[in-house]
């Protein structure tokens, strides 16, 4: 039998890491502007803090 059922939701895979300011697409992961960058740096910092402290109870204990 064959198989006949089709994802509709998916119209386009060829989705970008990052849009630009300019450009008129849906098909992005990232915007390029303040509030991402922010984001970003948050995230690495929470990232950097987790590191950190796994290291320290490591040697503490």
């Amino acid at each position: 039998m064959e198989d006949t059922v089709r994802d509709e939701k998916v119209k386009n895979e060829k989705t970008e890491f990052a849009k630009e300011a300019h450009d008129d697409k849906r098909e992005y992961i990232f915007q390029k502007n303040s509030i991402t960058k922010k984001g970003f740096f948050i995230v690495i910092a929470a990232l950097i803090i987790l590191t950190i402290g796994l290291i320290v109870s490591g040697v503490a204990f």
